[in-house]
């Protein structure tokens, strides 16, 4: 029980995480709204990115029980986790809809488009647990969407939140590469299984501080 309560939460975490860019885009997507038409355009809109996210997500896990995809989605992932400590998002391209339907619209059209880093990480996370999924994924996105601009303002005044995030996702990217027991073997040997993982959020938390303490400043001086 333990163990299902820690997943949960871990999903919970990278789902919040990955979703700060997603909430940009729904503040901005029904910013030129009535206010009771934006109210319904963010959640029918988040209705709609829940449950397209968890059908991907769940064919997501299917999927990566095939050789080789797996070990590819482990690499995958493990970009997506330097990536999120390393760039900037700029989400100027981002229409503000006039009607409810194309807010609407472009809320779970966006989502679907910026969709991939959290449905590979949730699903290499669960291990196929599907039930814990659809909660994960039910419960974060209303916290997301109820308080978009909190959850952005959030994670950029608590930047430890982004690299815990990052360090799970840097984590499971290790396990994911394990799990695929054939290239494993072939590539690692007897290594033991708790080292690549360990090598991999080692890897992500160092190109968030050399991000932070190496490039920052220069780009300043610049």
């Amino acid at each position: 029980m333990l163990d299902w309560f820690i997943l949960f939460l871990q999903i919970m975490l990278i789902n919040i995480v990955l979703s700060g860019d997603n909430a940009v885009v729904i503040a901005l997507a029904s910013k030129n709204l009535p206010l009771h038409q934006r109210k319904q355009a963010i959640w029918w809109g988040a209705f709609g990115a829940i449950a397209l996210r968890v059908v991907l997500t769940v064919i997501a896990v299917y999927v990566l029980k095939v050789p080789f995809i797996q070990a590819l989605g482990s690499v995958l992932l493990l970009w997506i986790a330097i990536k999120l400590l390393i760039d900037e998002e700029d989400h100027s391209n981002v229409k503000q809809a006039a009607t409810l339907g194309k807010a609407v619209s472009t809320i779970i059209l966006a989502d679907f488009v910026m969709s991939l880093d959290n449905v590979l990480a949730i699903a290499a996370k669960a291990k196929g647990e599907v039930g814990v999924i659809i909660l994960g994924i039910g419960l974060s996105i209303p916290i997301i969407v109820w308080g978009s601009t909190l959850v952005v303002n959030l994670l950029k005044r608590y930047p430890i939140f982004v690299y815990l995030g990052a360090g799970i996702l840097g984590y499971t990217a290790g396990e994911m590469f394990i799990a695929d027991e054939e290239l494993a073997t072939r590539l690692l040997g007897d290594t033991s299984h708790y080292v690549l993982p360990i090598v991999t959020t080692l890897i992500v938390l160092a190109s968030g501080v050399l991000k932070k303490w190496v490039f920052r400043p220069r780009q300043r001086h610049t």
